[in-house]
């Protein structure tokens, strides 16, 4: 007789494979709370929005700015997860995205610099016209956008300049390198 066979009798066996099939006494009866809605994971579902290979840098530009305009759909903040799919810096490092060097790494700091005054005419605005566009090398690319927001007398201007990374998995891709305000945006502080 083996080691193993020495330990159950065969009772024993017996007895507990007859308990294997017995319900348990207790059933939980606390249902579990829905916190997200059905939409954010059907939304999760399909590929995220964000750069294509061959989108052009005005493509890239529109796709941004039209993300912004319906900011809230299908989720709150959406329009700013685009950007920051769109935004060609490096997260472990300080990025000029915004004019200062400011640490973007991390989404919600992202999120704070478009919630503030400066920005927040992007989110949801109701007009824009391209003013003027550049090329300004092969792989850079500058365009400046008037945008009229949603809140009375509420109108910006605002510089997104576009950079084709050569190279690396993002190689041919237009990224964001930096969307400026025309005016001293930061000379009263920046909510970051």
């Amino acid at each position: 007789m083996s080691f193993g066979s020495s330990l159950l009798s065969h009772s024993h066996t017996l007895q507990f494979l007859s308990n294997r099939n017995r319900t348990s006494r207790f059933k939980a009866t606390a249902e579990v709370p829905d916190f997200l809605s059905a939409d954010r994971f059907e939304s999760r579902k399909k590929r995220p929005f964000g750069p294509r290979l061959d989108f052009s840098a005005e493509d890239a530009v529109h796709y941004q700015l039209e993300a912004l305009k319906y900011n809230d759909q299908p989720r709150p903040d959406y329009g700013i997860e685009v950007m920051y799919r769109f935004a060609g810096f490096d997260p472990f490092e300080r990025s000029p995205y915004f004019g200062p060097f400011f640490d973007l790494g991390q989404f919600e700091r992202f999120r704070r610099i478009f919630h503030h005054s400066t920005y927040r005419v992007l989110l949801g605005h109701k007009e824009r016209k391209i003013m003027s566009t550049l090329l300004v090398e092969e792989n850079k690319y500058k365009q400046r956008v008037w945008i009229r927001g949603s809140r009375p007398e509420e109108e910006e201007i605002f510089q997104f300049t576009m950079a084709q990374k050569v190279g690396g998995c993002w190689d041919g891709y237009w990224l964001t390198e930096s969307l400026l305000h025309d005016t001293d945006t930061f000379a009263g502080g920046l909510a970051y």
